[in-house]
């Protein structure tokens, strides 16, 4: 009698764990619904760029309405190509300007740590308070005195500037997370700082090398103050591009609409590509 109940109490147990916690319940369903809140917009501008001016333009809009390309057709009869390429030189440059800066540098702040590191990364962290619409006009002078306006070296060093503070931020939280036994047995073995930095560091913090770059790169592709003010026609990017399709006269929704979902092509791609080694950088750290 003792065993059956025993057995019956053991079978409840198993049964018991075996279901999903109701708050875990709770907690996934409301994951779900910001989720969908969250692309609700973008699932809206993508219809919106298959509708025609007058029925992007109805008020309330009309879900059903005809499906049409021609603000797919506007957009490339505009000839977007400069501009995306634009974007893209000076988002994949100032990247890589950022990640071989920030990584020395990262690696001095955390694994190798310099004398009054705090006030350094204090330093880097009060670069990002002065909005940057307080520096336009001075960057705007020196580039008209020095000939770089409307060019595009004088942005990809402005991007690197930018994005520089974060991700030595974000790679001194991730290095710090790097065994020191790695390194001195690599020290042992008579491995230079470079070796040590590509063979050794590198490939152990190479998700928080891809989540840094990625965000330098969204953060590059999606400025327009400053491409907006310093550049005209030779080196306009893609959003500058983009704020061409907002007239006073006419209806331009659906252009827009549609030029927004084509523009925002790469970073989704760029995202969807990098998710797993995204999510890993970002959480690394988090728990010890």
């Amino acid at each position: 009698m003792s065993a059956t109940t025993s057995s019956g109490t053991t079978s409840e147990q198993e049964v018991r764990h075996a279901r999903p916690p109701r708050s875990g319940v709770l907690l996934s369903a409301a994951a779900w619904v910001i989720g969908i809140l969250f692309a609700l917009p973008v699932l809206w501008m993508v219809l919106t760029s298959f509708h025609n001016e007058n029925d992007a333009a109805k008020n309330p809009p009309d879900v059903f309405a005809p499906l049409s390309l021609d603000g797919y057709r506007s957009f490339f009869d505009a000839g977007p190509w400069p501009p995306l390429l634009n974007s893209l030189t000076a988002s994949v440059l100032s990247t890589a300007l950022v990640l071989l800066l920030a990584f020395p540098a990262a690696y001095a702040l955390s694994i190798r740590p310099v004398k009054k590191w705090t006030d350094v990364l204090f330093f880097f962290l009060s670069t990002k308070m002065l909005p940057v619409v307080a520096g336009i006009l001075p960057l705007y002078l020196f580039a008209q005195k020095v000939g770089l306006l409307d060019n595009i070296w004088w942005l990809i060093l402005l991007y690197t500037s930018m994005n520089l503070p974060i991700a030595i931020w974000m790679l001194r939280s991730f290095l710090a997370e790097v065994p020191v036994e790695m390194l001195e047995a690599a020290s042992v073995d008579g491995a230079s700082l470079p070796r040590t930095l590509k063979d050794i560091v590198a490939p152990v913090v190479m998700p928080g090398i891809a989540s840094a770059a990625l965000i330098c790169f969204i953060f590059s592709w999606n400025e327009l103050l400053l491409a907006r003010v310093l550049t005209s026609t030779v080196a306009g990017t893609a959003p500058v591009f983009l704020t061409g399709f907002v007239t006073s006269q006419g209806l331009f929704l659906a252009k827009v609409c549609a030029a927004s979902f084509v523009v925002s092509l790469p970073v989704l791609a760029a995202g969807f590509a990098a998710q797993d080694k995204l999510v890993q950088g970002l959480s690394m750290g988090a728990v010890k």
